[in-house]
């Protein structure tokens, strides 16, 4: 993937926890770090692919990042996938909140238990995470937290009300644990992309046509990668954002 010319020099030997990178956007943002010099950890339900990322990064690089295998839906093993990263790393410094799963369901098919589902896939472990990782930042003295969210939310999306649901709550819960954690000088901002065209995408949803009509709104005209999210997120994880909290970072190439 191309990596972002900018160096962020303090996030060297930083400590950062990604969840969800194993593969896609999240995959792309642990590469994004080890480049800076992080130590990192990441967290993902696929062991296949979080080995094979540890082994490509460590060919690639020299530096091998530590890949936790759990399922974030189960809120024990979120925390404890906190505190084995803790453990791994030495403390934690950033929090990179991008597991998620984008399904389709139109409303009249969407049940009590697809609903849990989507909620605890795309938001509720955004909460308990953050909740288990603010302790060792307070420890650390200082911390950043990234939640992606989308613009889905923003689009009339008809076939997405439970992902569109979680999307809009990150908004909501990034300005409450801003407001909440800003006294322990730990700050907490969000990521909205637009289409990112990722294989998943191109396998479950995106065809030429869908394409062709985001690029239409955009104001960039080329399709947009993971790898156009790993600057925005370097940047929020260091201290070049340092008074910026609570905020919101459309990443979308202008289709708003």
């Amino acid at each position: 993937m191309p990596l972002p010319a900018a160096q962020f020099h303090d996030l060297r030997d930083r400590c950062v926890l990604v969840t969800g990178g194993g593969a896609g956007i999240g995959a792309a943002l642990v590469e994004g770090f080890i480049h800076q010099g992080a130590k990192v950890a990441f967290v993902d339900i696929d062991e296949r692919a979080g080995l094979d990322l540890v082994d490509k990064l460590f060919a690639e690089t020299g530096s091998r990042p530590s890949f936790i295998h759990a399922d974030l839906r189960d809120i024990t093993a979120v925390r404890q996938a906190a505190e084995t990263a803790a453990t791994a790393l030495g403390a934690i410094h950033v929090l990179v909140n991008n597991a998620a799963r984008d399904d389709r369901q139109p409303l009249e098919a969407v049940t009590e238990e697809s609903w849990d589902e989507s909620q605890a896939v795309n938001l509720r472990h955004l909460f308990f995470m953050s909740q288990a990782v603010a302790p060792h930042m307070r420890q650390a003295g200082s911390g950043s937290i990234v939640n992606f969210s989308s613009i889905a939310f923003l689009l009339n999306m008809a076939e997405i009300p439970a992902y569109a649901t979680a999307k809009a709550g990150i908004i909501g819960l990034t300005k409450s644990l801003a407001g909440k954690l800003g006294h322990d000088n730990i700050r907490v901002n969000a990521i909205l992309p637009g289409m990112i065209v990722t294989v998943r995408q191109k396998k479950l949803w995106l065809d030429e046509a869908a394409i062709a009509a985001m690029l239409e709104k955009q104001c960039l005209k080329r399709s947009l990668t993971a790898s156009d999210l790993v600057g925005p997120c370097l940047y929020l994880a260091s201290d070049c954002s340092a008074g910026m909290t609570a905020q919101t970072m459309i990443i979308d190439g202008g289709a708003l």
